[in-house]
């Protein structure tokens, strides 16, 4: 795998586990029993913690990178392997 594959696919990697990392740990400002700013949405954080969420997600994203590759390099699981991949697709033998 070229450098620039490997960079690209880990950003991938890192995007997704974002989303799957920020929910977590968020409390609304009523929540915590204050009143929010004007204008300030009801669902609205009252302490995102994006360095810590940053942190996570780069641990997280780099567990899912590694076992991706791990798998890119061990070949333990094929397109061959998925149920319903194996006659869909780009993946289809040439007739």
């Amino acid at each position: 795998m070229k450098p620039a594959s490997i960079i690209a696919i880990y950003l991938l990697f890192w995007s997704l586990s974002l989303f799957l990392v920020l929910p977590f740990g968020v409390k609304t400002t009523r929540e915590l029993g204050e009143e929010p700013l004007p204008g300030q949405a009801d669902s609205a954080p009252h302490n995102p913690m994006l360095a810590r969420k940053i942190l996570w997600t780069t641990i997280v994203a780099t567990i899912l990178f590694a076992l991706f590759y791990a798998n890119y390099r061990q070949g333990w699981v094929h397109l061959d392997d998925i149920p319903g991949w194996e006659h869909s697709g780009p993946y289809r033998p040439a007739a």
